[in-house]
């Protein structure tokens, strides 16, 4: 049995809708760390879309290509939820 552990990203929304209602941090499910220490990509990185240009997707399903500061934005209500039905401890209150 292989146990695989989750590794979630924050990263902030910046979208070709830059409305307000879009400002949240989003969380990313990047991949897993495989208890050997090896990593299973999901797809891309919040990093390589930040540097390619690329979009990634958020747990709540959001695309967008991230490039904005996530501190500066509250964490994205949907993303929290279905990051803790998974069972995912998250860092604040």
């Amino acid at each position: 049995m292989t146990i695989e552990t989750p590794v979630v990203t924050s990263s902030s929304s910046s979208r070709v809708d830059e409305g307000d209602h879009d400002r949240f941090t989003h969380l990313v499910h990047e991949g897993y760390t495989l208890p050997d220490g090896g990593f299973v990509p999901l797809g891309n990185s919040v990093v390589e879309g930040m540097v390619n240009a690329t979009p990634v997707r958020a747990l709540c399903g959001k695309q967008w290509v991230p490039g904005r500061d996530p501190q500066k934005y509250p964490l994205c209500p949907s993303c929290v939820d279905i990051a803790r039905s998974l069972g995912w401890s998250l860092p604040g209150p």
